[in-house]
């Protein structure tokens, strides 16, 4: 009878502990880590959530750049904290995905984190230089397969986001480019602009103003449906190349066994955030996508999360390719 007793107390605060965390959760500011610098894509989205967030939170909501390693400095700070909800990963593709394969860290980019929601996709896009006598993808496809000896693809540094979706493009298309590393997608655009070479593939926030004022020529991008930001560019399925699809995603996770209802209540508060016309318009401002309601739970996040695994790595792998 005793020891029904204590088993039924035990239960009974587990309970009360478990819905207090709920209860108490936050009750001091929450930290998101952006690794990378201040001013970057990843830090403005970082500072528009963490802004309206504070309303559902009723707490402030910071953000510390912590920088190094492609992003895994950042990273793997939330790794090693109390999972408590108190200290927020931001990251990307580059993060959660490729650097698993660039780097020997000390954490799984996967199984170390407990997601809690995407809340950004910024697909790509194949540009070219105007003088590319090409009018469509298809056109495209067959010049760059009569000249691929020839034809000079941009990149924003060797390895990155610009680089592996050119890699992919060429692999399904079946061809090796000449590429031209540049320090950064900038630069490679401004390089581009100036008819250093002929094709780059970015992300559709960088080139809208351009393909709008006719300076570049898109033929498409690379998602299963068009985009708010430049809705004339038809997609790679569209175009002749189904299947196509990259994206530079952003997602939230926090230190893996953090408590369900911690992780919960800080997606209740994202998926409050993205709902707002206001933030709304901000991410649109920055060709920023929203995933739809359903893609922005914890489990949408890991599902999402480990297909890019599966995808990306044997890619990155087979290419060779090592961080700069």
């Amino acid at each position: 009878m005793k020891a029904l007793l204590v088993i039924c107390v035990l239960a009974a605060t587990v309970g009360a502990s478990s819905s207090g965390t709920a209860q108490s959760y936050p009750s001091k500011p929450v930290t998101i880590v952006v690794p990378f610098s201040a001013g970057g894509p990843t830090d403005t989205l970082a500072r528009i959530v963490g802004e309206r967030m504070r309303k559902p939170l009723g707490q402030p909501v910071l953000v510390d750049n912590t920088t190094g390693a492609g992003g895994s400095v950042g990273t793997g700070k939330v790794v090693r904290a109390p999972p408590d909800g108190y200290l927020v990963s931001i990251g990307h593709w580059g993060t959660h995905v490729v650097n698993g394969v660039y780097y020997s860290l000390p954490f799984n980019v996967l199984t170390d984190f407990e997601p809690v929601a995407m809340i950004a996709t910024n697909p790509q896009v194949i540009i070219s230089k105007n003088a590319v006598p090409a009018g469509n993808l298809k056109e495209l496809i067959a010049w760059i397969s009569a000249n691929q000896d020839k034809v000079l693809m941009g990149t924003g540094g060797i390895g990155g986001a610009s680089h592996m979706a050119a890699i992919y493009f060429g692999d399904r298309i079946g061809v090796k480019f000449h590429y031209v590393p540049y320090r950064g997608g900038a630069p490679a655009l401004q390089a581009l602009l100036g008819g250093e070479f002929d094709l780059y593939v970015t992300q559709v926030s960088n080139i809208t103003t351009h393909v709008k004022s006719g300076r570049v020529r898109a033929y498409a991008v690379t998602a299963k449906t068009r985009q708010a930001a430049a809705p004339e560019i038809p997609t790679v399925d569209e175009a002749g190349l189904p299947g196509l699809h990259t994206a530079i995603w952003h997602g939230i996770w926090l230190p893996k066994n953090t408590p369900k209802d911690v992780v919960m209540k800080l997606n209740a508060a994202i998926v409050e955030t993205l709902a707002d016309p206001g933030v709304r318009k901000r991410f649109g401002d920055l060709g920023q996508e929203i995933p739809p309601r359903e893609q922005q739970t914890p489990e949408a996040l890991f599902v999402h999360h480990k297909s890019e695994i599966d995808k990306w790595w044997p890619i990155i792998k087979a290419s060779g390719l090592k961080a700069e």
